[in-house]
């Protein structure tokens, strides 16, 4: 197999994973949400550890000031993730993806007042299409019902990740992206616990295993795979990939717990992920050419690329 396929088969194994992570909300229905996001992110800094050690990659950040950010970044990380799980469990799976992917509208207004690009009315029109998305899903409004409530959920944990995204742009380029993301899981378990013991959940040897699988392939495993195909595969293409999430959670879905979207949802899907999909792929300050070398990257001793960009699936 060459590295080119080598690469694309490991963006589409971590996009399938961060897909299937949804359905983890219904397996573990008897959790509360910030129970879920608690046991994911002990289980994925764990492992993202073990995977520091072994690729050998700087297990301190390089400032006081950086890990600050982290901390800070952990809380953002733990209420997407909270939210994410709250918009599966009110409604569906299928739902809660579609509504997370109104994301890069999102970062399309926020880049303007963060980093001071150009507002481009382009942005309104998509904005509009994600709007119009949304309202196929929800109307007609009825208080109290449980899609509305999946929806407004699955919007927030989209904008939350579309901050958490933007706002890890500048650390991408003096961390590993494995080091990011093991100081936000962790930094996210340390502020969830006191709601966790407040909680007093009781977990079974059954929900053990599945928050593992969740923090540990979905997370941990998902993000090293995801890193590892960006050695070969523009970001950009990396960025179209992982604008299938959605329709994976979705087949996964209907595959491991026969719940078939209706034909609201497919609609109000496509034209939100229509609008997700031409706001990834539209010309910006993305790159357009295969990242240098590991060596010019991170040195000889890790052999694994830092993140130009940040990656789409925390799913």
């Amino acid at each position: 197999m060459s590295r080119p396929t080598r690469n694309l088969l490991q963006i589409h194994a971590a996009v399938l994973l961060f897909g299937l992570s949804g359905l983890f909300g219904k397996f573990l229905e008897e959790l509360a949400p910030l129970v879920i996001v608690f046991g994911r992110v002990v289980f994925a800094a764990l492992a993202l550890w073990f995977v520091s050690l072994l690729w050998k990659l700087p297990l301190w950040p390089n400032s006081g000031r950086t890990l600050l950010a982290f901390f800070g970044l952990g809380i953002l990380l733990a209420v997407h993730w909270t939210t994410f799980f709250a918009a599966v469990q009110a409604s569906s799976v299928a739902l809660a993806l579609i509504t997370y992917s109104t994301f890069p509208v999102f970062v399309a207004f926020l880049e303007p007042l963060l980093f001071g690009t150009r507002f481009r009315m382009r942005d309104v029109l998509l904005a509009l299409g994600a709007c119009a998305g949304i309202g196929i899903l929800i109307l007609p409004f009825q208080a109290g019902d449980r899609d509305t409530e999946g929806v407004l959920w699955g919007v927030a944990s989209g904008f939350t990740f579309a901050l958490l995204s933007l706002l890890n742009r500048k650390l991408v380029r003096q961390q590993s992206g494995i080091t990011i993301a093991l100081f936000q899981d962790l930094f996210a378990a340390v502020v969830l616990l006191p709601f966790v013991l407040l909680e007093e959940p009781a977990f079974n040897l059954h929900e053990v295993g599945l928050l593992v699988v969740l923090g540990v392939l979905c997370t941990a495993l998902a993000h090293s795979l995801f890193i590892l195909g960006l050695r070969g595969v523009l970001a950009r293409t990396a960025s179209m990939i992982a604008c299938l999430e959605p329709v994976y959670g979705t087949l996964l879905d209907v595959v491991l717990r026969k719940e078939v979207p209706s034909v609201r949802t497919v609609l109000g899907g496509v034209v939100i992920l229509a609008v997700a999909f031409y706001a990834t792929v539209q010309p910006g300050s993305e790159e357009t050419e295969f990242r240098k070398p590991p060596s010019e990257k991170e040195g000889p001793k890790s052999g694994i690329p830092s993140e130009d960009c940040h990656y789409r699936g925390t799913e």
